[in-house]
């Protein structure tokens, strides 16, 4: 007996489209279906964009779902491209009844996103491969995460993740790509191929940010993180400016040289009233491959020396959260496109970000910044 139009339908809305994550039966991507008496089925599927990098991998998705379905005896699928409208249609869809708008969703009353700056006073302190293992493994965990690849000049995130798709753009919308569950966006995505610099000045940076903030379709993240540039320069104002709710992140090396520098970057918060979430110390020891003891190739106690000052300087305790050992695979990962806290997650220095990403993604209890809808009495 061949399959009826409600059984295909029901087995489509089983594929996930690959860039917005949302069934492609709620975003109206089923052109027609077809079925003939002897069980073959044809499937239209619309397109957002011709050339639509994920083509192949929703043509599979549908032909896999569809054949499955009892009674089915072929599968053929016909690519078309949404129209105009048809993709103005899709961009209401999903930012709401209002079309198009350049709002920032993350600083919206009802945003449940935690967003974190992971900010370093200077560069090689690790800041990029503990901000793509700390989203790996949240993602891992089951949460929904993006990264914003920030550090403009200095842009290394898509290859930390191995993302190597480009971002698709849906009218004045863009799709950022994924790697490992994690939704990425980068200038270095839209660079043409080579090792272009990036030459811009501080108003150019913060129209970038603001695109990647307000023009990139997120959709409902549960965490946020931002990999800035090293220092205090015009990304971390215009991050301060754009997401006054970002909490920022610290990361420094144990050496007292690193950590005095860290320090001016966490103490920016003190101007912009930005909470620290912590104080992480990269490269903290290095285990001995011939004993059990801690090599401190870098010196010691540097997180610790960060997290008091800037202490003392907030008036609120900020603490120091963990301390990652030195692992030859963690930077290994980030040159394979393959976080540490997925191809090992038992290693020392994945264990300890593990316990950073767990200790983030908890909420607090307090209302603090909560809409409660509560109105005052006026009677």
């Amino acid at each position: 007996m061949a399959p009826t139009q409600e059984q295909v339908t029901a087995a489509l809305a089983t594929v996930i489209d690959p860039e917005i994550r949302r069934p492609i039966t709620d975003l109206d991507m089923v052109k027609n279906i077809e079925i003939a008496p002897d069980g073959a089925v044809r499937v239209g599927v619309y397109l957002t964009v011709s050339g639509c990098p994920m083509k192949d991998t929703i043509t599979r998705d549908v032909k896999t779902a569809v054949a499955k379905v009892g009674g089915v005896t072929d599968v053929q699928i016909e690519l078309d491209v949404m129209s105009t409208e048809q993709r103005k249609t899709l961009q209401t869809k999903l930012r709401g009844d209002r079309g198009p708008e350049k709002e920032i969703p993350f600083n919206q009353p009802g945003s449940l996103t935690r967003v974190f700056a992971v900010a370093s006073g200077k560069g090689g302190v690790g800041k990029s491969s503990v901000t793509v293992n700390l989203a790996a493994a949240m993602a891992s965990s089951g949460l929904k995460v993006g990264i914003v690849d920030a550090d403009i000049y200095g842009h290394s995130i898509p290859r930390m993740l191995g993302a190597a798709e480009r971002p698709t753009k849906v009218e004045d919308m863009i799709m950022p790509p994924s790697a490992h569950d994690i939704k990425v966006i980068s200038v270095g995505m839209f660079k043409p191929e080579g090792n272009t610099p990036v030459v811009w000045r501080g108003p150019m940076l913060d129209r970038a940010l603001h695109q990647f903030l307000a023009d990139v379709y997120w959709g409902d993240l549960d965490v946020l993180l931002l990999d800035l540039p090293p220092g205090t320069g015009d990304i971390a104002i215009s991050v301060a400016q754009r997401l006054p709710s970002a909490e920022i992140l610290v990361v420094t090396t144990p050496q007292q040289a690193a950590a005095e520098v860290a320090e001016r970057a966490g103490s920016i918060a003190a101007q912009t009233h930005q909470q620290i979430a912590g104080v992480i110390e990269n490269m903290s020891w290095l285990p001995c491959p011939h004993c059990d003891e801690r090599v401190a190739v870098f010196g010691e106690g540097g997180g610790q020396t960060v997290a008091d000052a800037l202490t003392r300087t907030l008036g609120a305790r900020v603490p120091r959260l963990r301390q990652v050992p030195i692992d030859l695979r963690l930077r290994e990962g980030g040159d394979e496109g393959k976080p540490l806290v997925l191809t090992d997650p038992d290693s020392p220095a994945a264990t300890e970000l593990r316990k950073i990403a767990a200790g983030l993604s908890k909420r607090s209890s307090s209302l603090k910044g909560m809409q409660l809808g509560l109105a005052p009495n006026r009677s």
